[in-house]
């Protein structure tokens, strides 16, 4: 039986927490979150959305966020493999416009800790990824948006050898430049 860990990333209030796990001739058994456990490790959140995506190699996701009630989320792969990456948009933030990646599988059974503030997105690296989001603060569709995946000042390393050959929906691909971010968004936190 494997407790949870958590890893402090270099990114202010972002973790990799690798899940509970226990595994016997039956099968095995993951819990991704608990409330208590994860307070005690400085992290509060209360997950008012959950949902999951399915994506085929090669598809980016992001990099998303929205400007008013930004959320924090819970990500992590129930099957297949992703390349997770979060950017930091904080302005004051010692990490603003940094970004970093973490593999997320059903194999290393980790999850990424995503802070409010920051961008998120991944690129799934297997036929078919499925993520599961857990989604702290109201969703809010009037702000919610995202920076371009391939902004050349964030400069996102996705694990892909040739980028033009991401598959990218019509939505993502019109998302703003970093430079535009910078010059027009501001967050608006719940008071």
């Amino acid at each position: 039986m494997e407790m949870f860990s958590f890893e402090p990333l270099s990114i202010s209030g972002a973790y990799i927490i690798r899940s509970f796990f226990s595994e016997d001739n039956r099968g095995c058994f993951v819990k991704s979150f608990e409330k208590d456990i994860f307070a005690e490790h400085g992290i509060q959140f209360f997950c008012n959305e959950d949902f999951i995506s399915h994506s085929a190699k090669n598809v980016i996701r992001g990099l998303h966020f929205q400007r008013y009630h930004p959320q924090a989320k819970l990500v992590g792969v129930l099957s297949g493999k992703v390349y997770d990456v979060i950017v930091d948009l904080r302005a004051e933030s010692a990490t603003f416009g940094q970004w970093i990646g973490a593999y997320l599988s059903d194999q290393n059974r980790s999850c990424l800790f995503i802070p409010r503030g920051c961008a998120h997105g991944f690129i799934s690296l297997s036929d078919d990824s499925v993520v599961s989001y857990k989604c702290d603060g109201k969703y809010d569709k009037a702000t919610d948006t995202g920076v371009m995946y391939n902004d050349p000042e964030i400069g996102v390393e996705w694990p892909i050898n040739d980028l033009s050959k991401a598959i990218v929906g019509a939505r993502d691909q019109k998302l703003m430049s970093f430079h535009d971010f910078k010059k027009n968004c501001k967050f608006e936190y719940q008071g």
